[in-house]
């Protein structure tokens, strides 16, 4: 069965895009409500971490990993599982070009990334099939780097989306209907703090699909800044947002899921009106010119589950850290998970929820 929806082609199948729109406006046309009467499944599984950026051959080549980044998701690949893997994508996909944001070309001081675009079919492999491109790096090769990394994941069929050009995207999977959208404060991205608009804009994806996912990069950035403030944020003079009213909005506005970044250490998760939200899942896999020193070193890969109607049930956190040396791997300190316990207890006391000591996280039952 198809519609054709404002030039976008919808079909049925088991993992099939439904419309990812290449137009500057920000809230797609609803549609039709027969078409949302799909088969449900009972429990989604929806896999989540961080921040991804697996090498940048500028400005200099010696910040790309020794085994051309092959075996940078190895420790982990095993957890990377379910019906949505989850990332955000640190940086653009692009083999050759220097960047407008940096003065110094020769040598090792640019925050300027630039992943050779061989290294999509690595993240692909590993198992992602949803992205955020909403973030302070996306950009780094201004459009020609956004074009390509757009390009090169519609080539491999991976979910994007938080660029002005493609604000959402909604998509298929065992018969039930994703919608993804993505948010930051920096520029061609969908902006974190036009809170209205993005409440527009979740409104009617819920209209067209079972689950929305809604991803944010914001907040301030390193270990002076692991609490969850409520109330804006300002960084190197940047608004950065309020992440706790907008993760708030976009919940009340229809959200199932919202999953955040950007300050490149772990921080508390909440889970409000059922729903869950992570406020930040720090530095996943950062190879190269990435602060690893203390917390900025260890991260949590989320592995949700949530009902048919959204509804968080249990979270599984496997702690992951990474330093220059022995990259991406486990930790068997359990550092994230940890780090999350304590954060979630001083940021959100009266949180009802249950930390075990396996990892896990549920909602307390009502008595």
């Amino acid at each position: 069965m198809k519609f054709s929806i404002t030039g976008l082609l919808i079909t049925a199948g088991a993992f099939v895009l439904l419309s990812c729109t290449s137009n500057t406006a920000s809230v797609p046309q609803q549609l039709p409500t027969d078409t949302l009467k799909i088969k449900r499944m009972d429990t989604l599984s929806i896999v989540a971490v961080g921040d991804i950026m697996i090498g940048s051959a500028y400005p200099s080549k010696s910040n790309l990993p020794p085994d051309d980044g092959k075996h940078s998701f190895k420790a982990v690949d095993s957890f990377l599982k379910g019906d949505i893997v989850f990332g955000n994508l640190e940086g653009c996909f692009l083999n050759n070009g220097k960047s407008t944001k940096c003065k110094d070309t020769v040598g090792n001081s640019c925050f300027a990334f630039r992943m050779p675009e061989r290294y999509a079919g690595i993240i692909k492999n590993a198992g992602f099939n949803l992205l955020s491109v909403a973030n302070n790096h996306v950009g780094d090769f201004g459009l020609k780097g956004r074009t390509t990394t757009t390009k090169i994941l519609d080539s491999l069929n991976i979910n994007y989306a938080g660029l002005q050009s493609h604000p959402f995207c909604i998509f298929e999977k065992d018969s039930v209907r994703y919608a993804f959208c993505a948010f930051a404060p920096n520029e061609n991205t969908v902006s974190i703090n036009k809170v209205d608009s993005a409440k527009q804009l979740v409104k009617s994806l819920k209209a067209q699909a079972d689950i929305v996912v809604v991803s944010f990069h914001g907040g301030a950035e390193g270990a002076r800044f692991e609490h969850v403030p409520r109330r804006k944020e300002i960084f190197y003079n940047e608004n950065r947002g309020d992440v706790y009213a907008f993760a708030h909005a976009v919940i009340d506005a229809g959200a199932d899921v919202v999953l955040g970044h950007g300050p490149h250490v772990t921080r508390a998760v909440e889970v409000y009106k059922n729903k869950f939200i992570a406020y930040s899942l720090g530095n996943f896999c950062t190879y190269g010119m990435f602060s690893l020193k203390g917390p900025n070193g260890i991260a949590p890969l989320l592995q949700l589950k949530i009902n048919s109607n959204g509804d968080f049930l249990s979270a599984d956190v496997i702690s992951v850290r990474q330093d220059k040396i022995n990259r991406l791997r486990l930790d068997p300190a359990n550092g994230a998970f940890n780090k999350i316990k304590s954060l979630t207890n001083i940021d959100f006391p009266g949180h009802n929820l249950i930390f075990s000591g396996s990892g896990r996280i549920e909602p307390k039952k009502n008595p």
